[in-house]
């Protein structure tokens, strides 16, 4: 049975590209899957429109034509386009035998919280899957109280590829670096310490408190050149006592990408305690969970070399397993076997 990984892609930002997403497709290309990678360009111009019926029509029915009958479909949900993503889902549910998703975000736990027409949209097409691969337990947990009936696993962490050796030599000044949108991060410009958190992204404020420095910007294969902290900060808001807005909140249920990318790093991690990975965080002892902010140089004070470097062994242990995209084929296969395993229940 033929296997297939399909993405969807803004054409415009597909050079740049969402690194999550093209991470996966290389993990399962390596393991016999077929890659078909889609890009689109929709704003909302005259051209659009046209372009959107030439796309329904034309362009999709062809890129989607080599699948043969009877396949087995991944596809990385959601997409930009959600005009694309109903056509695509249709038409793969015509072709394969049996179509999964791998979600990367769920828009009715983000942007579209408030949402109800939302939700219900959304909720059709994730039960339109015959089963999903989502970031953990909690957000598994909140789509099944969502209404979401499909088959569901975890994947635990996402798989973050890169080719740098994750075993660094780095000294014990406790030092901390921060990746990401700095202009969703406005937290940053409330934390002081003593210790130094380097800054790393887009957008950053004018001026920082103490012991906070903003190191500039550089895509995904340069930006593992710079980190070699000690420890990599997960956090998201506006405020140091909490995570809390449309993004911090959403961290009690998704997995942020900068935390695979530090872990691929063999970095330990420093993360909000209501977060969704820090359960992940204690029971593999791979970084420090912390309530607030306001307590990260007391914290910091108390972690001796040997703790730290018990840390830093088990960081270096996940982010192999990250490296080489274990996370994802695991995940894959178990969503594989427990669908073929329900089947076998069902006749």
């Amino acid at each position: 049975m033929k296997k297939y990984i399909v993405s969807i892609y803004d054409d415009s930002e597909y050079n740049a590209g969402p690194k999550a997403k093209k991470d996966v497709e290389d993990i399962l290309v390596k393991d016999n899957f077929e890659k078909i990678s889609l890009k689109f360009k929709l704003n909302n111009s005259l051209k659009s429109k046209i372009l959107k019926i030439k796309y329904k029509y034309i362009d999709i029915p062809l890129s989607l034509s080599k699948i043969e009958k009877k396949s087995i479909v991944f596809l990385q949900y959601p997409a930009y386009s959600s005009f694309i993503l109903k056509i695509i889902i249709k038409k793969l549910k015509e072709k394969s035998e049996k179509l999964f998703y791998i979600v990367h975000d769920v828009e009715s736990l983000r942007l579209f919280k408030d949402k109800p027409e939302y939700h219900r949209e959304e909720r059709s097409l994730l039960n339109l899957a015959d089963g999903l691969i989502v970031h953990n337990q909690e957000m598994r947990k909140w789509l099944i109280k969502d209404g979401i009936t499909v088959p569901m696993v975890d994947i635990k962490v996402f798989d973050y590829l890169n080719n740098k050796n994750n075993k660094q030599n780095v000294s014990f000044d406790k030092s901390i670096c921060f990746a990401g949108n700095l202009s969703k991060s406005s937290f940053l410009e409330k934390v002081e310490t003593k210790y130094e958190l380097d800054l790393y992204g887009m957008y950053p404020a004018k001026e920082y408190k103490r012991g906070v420095k903003y190191k500039g910007a550089f895509p995904p294969n340069k930006l593992s050149e710079q980190l070699i902290q000690n420890f990599g900060l997960i956090w998201d808001g506006n405020s140091i006592e909490e995570c809390n807005g449309i993004y911090g909140e959403y961290m009690q249920y998704n997995n942020p990408h900068k935390f695979s990318l530090y872990l691929s790093l063999g970095i330990p991690v420093i993360i909000w305690k209501k977060a969704a990975l820090a359960k992940f965080v204690k029971e593999n002892n791979i970084g420090i969970v912390i309530a607030n902010l306001k307590d990260l140089d007391r914290i910091l004070d108390n972690i001796t070399y040997e703790e730290y470097k018990e840390m830093k062994k088990n960081s270096e242990g996940v982010g192999n397993s990250v490296r080489q995209g274990r996370f994802t084929k695991a995940a894959v296969e178990k969503l594989i076997r427990k669908v073929d395993n329900l089947g076998d229940i069902t006749k």
